[in-house]
């Protein structure tokens, strides 16, 4: 059974930055699409960006991470991580770690992870 933890969630200032990381055990999943979501108060899950090994480490972001956010896997450890910069006030939310069982492209959907982690709050203050 996979097993996703994030961690590095916390209180920031707007325009700093923050690094998640989402610990994999369980099973190899870093070579598969994996992507980070986010949920806001009120607000559905909402992809942030992902990536997957089998083509050439392709990343995708939505267009409001697109240049403040990237995304980095450690396949050896079994990581990922979101490396968040430039923070604004409207990234506040609970950030999800997701793994899929497809490999060949980025979904940007939640049905199609198959794990996910408890989630870590990043919240940005002004």
């Amino acid at each position: 059974q996979v097993q996703l933890v994030e961690s590095g969630g916390a209180l920031a200032q707007v325009g700093g930055s923050l690094k998640l990381s989402c610990a994999a055990s369980g099973g190899t999943v870093t070579s598969n699409a994996m992507a980070w979501f986010r949920q806001a108060p009120g607000k559905e899950r909402e992809f942030v960006g992902g990536t997957t090994y089998w083509i050439q480490r392709r990343q995708l972001f939505a267009d409001s991470a697109k240049g403040r956010f990237t995304i980095s896997t450690d396949n050896a450890k079994n990581m990922l991580y979101l490396q968040m910069n430039n923070l604004k006030p409207e990234d506040t939310a609970v950030y999800y770690c997701a793994a899929s069982r497809l490999r060949l492209r980025v979904p940007q959907v939640p049905l199609d992870y198959d794990y996910w982690g408890q989630g870590t709050q990043v919240t940005v203050s002004s």
